[in-house]
């Protein structure tokens, strides 16, 4: 693996990311772990392989997608449901067809994104829920449901309103309780639910231009840093181990090897299925045809996902192979996109190497 150590620290000196975490695994042994480079660029704080990262949008599989799954399991919830039929908030709008599914295979016809948090900052934090309720029930709808696929936050958000509706608690909850803890994984949270965690043990983010700070121990997404770090989009904090605890359970339940039934193996495989129609699983990525994040190398029976802030990881099924990587590569700006073909270079070699 001399490559890729040799590979990492090039994208150091190359300004990729100011540090990062690369953790590789196959057949449930990790064959690689190693950390580069700083923490936060500005204190030089060095970064180690048990720091925490802000992972972005890997909330939307990791946390929103497993506890829709959990809800199914409990029969408490289906794919074919309408969001009409579970949120009376929303019918009788041009949203109450929308289903489940297409919230998680991003076809809903919703917006990527809008910047609530510009109105939401102005109110007090106690009115804040409702207001966004309110905001989402009125969302425009670009296209008619299911016609096209356009990566969305905004599903997701209803998504985690839709999560805590139906089982009485607040998202981060109900995923600490109902996957996180069972399966031993205490490097997964919120931030919200872990205030004591140091700033010391977290990858420091960007130089907010609105909040005039350095983020270092909260959510870096400005949407859901106004609903106190919870979301379905965004929120969830974690180490390379966290992430590669989670994502060995599921490939253990996959492979029906896993003594927890936390996760059906059915249901996970029609979740992980690649739908070659809107060229996603169930919130999930899969690899692209083209210019894939996760290179050439991984088979078509494969899972992953991309975080803003620089986290990233892919899980190829069939071989066993997990490949996690965590920077923060938007210090000292977001501007900084050469994470982009760095990430299928760095897959490929290690693909090759393994």
């Amino acid at each position: 693996m001399e490559n890729i150590d040799n590979l990492m620290n090039q994208a150091i000196e190359d300004q990729v990311f100011p540090g990062g975490v690369l953790l590789v695994s196959q057949n449930n042994l990790i064959v690689f772990k190693k950390a580069y480079g700083y923490a936060n660029i500005f204190s030089k704080q060095i970064m180690t392989d048990d720091t925490f990262f802000d992972l972005a949008s890997l909330t939307k599989p990791l946390a929103t997608t497993l506890a829709v799954i959990r809800l199914i399991q409990q029969s408490k919830l289906e794919l074919e449901q309408k969001i009409g039929s579970i949120l009376p908030e929303f019918k009788k709008t041009n949203k109450e067809n929308i289903k489940i599914k297409n919230l998680l295979y991003h076809n809903s016809g919703l917006p990527d994104y809008n910047p609530y948090y510009k109105i939401l900052c102005t109110l007090p934090f106690e009115s804040r829920k409702a207001k966004l309720k309110l905001i989402l029930i009125n969302e425009n709808i670009l296209n008619p449901v299911g016609s096209k696929t356009l990566y969305s936050d905004i599903g997701f958000m209803i998504l985690r309103w839709i999560v805590e509706s139906i089982s009485g608690k607040r998202l981060d909850l109900f995923v600490d309780q109902e996957i996180y803890k069972p399966l031993g994984l205490k490097d997964l949270f919120y931030i919200n639910s872990n205030s004591g965690l140091l700033k010391a043990k977290v990858a420091a983010t960007e130089l907010c231009p609105w909040r005039k700070i350095i983020i270092q121990g909260a959510v870096h997404d400005d949407n859901a840093y106004v609903m106190g770090g919870i979301d379905g989009h965004a929120g969830l904090f974690g180490t390379a181990d966290g992430v590669y605890g989670l994502l060995s359970a599921l490939l253990f339940a996959l492979s029906g090897r896993s003594s927890i039934c936390y996760f059906k193996k059915d249901l996970l495989k029609k979740f992980l299925k690649p739908n070659k129609i809107v060229n996603r699983a169930l919130g999930f990525d899969i690899p692209s045809k083209l210019n894939s994040s996760s290179g050439k190398f991984f088979s078509k029976n494969s899972v992953g996902h991309l975080g803003f802030t620089g986290t990233s990881f892919w899980m190829d099924i069939d071989r066993s192979v997990i490949i996690i990587l965590l920077t923060n590569r938007i210090p000292p700006s977001r501007n900084n996109i050469k994470i982009k073909s760095f990430r299928p270079k760095i897959h490929n070699a290690i693909m090759q190497a393994i």
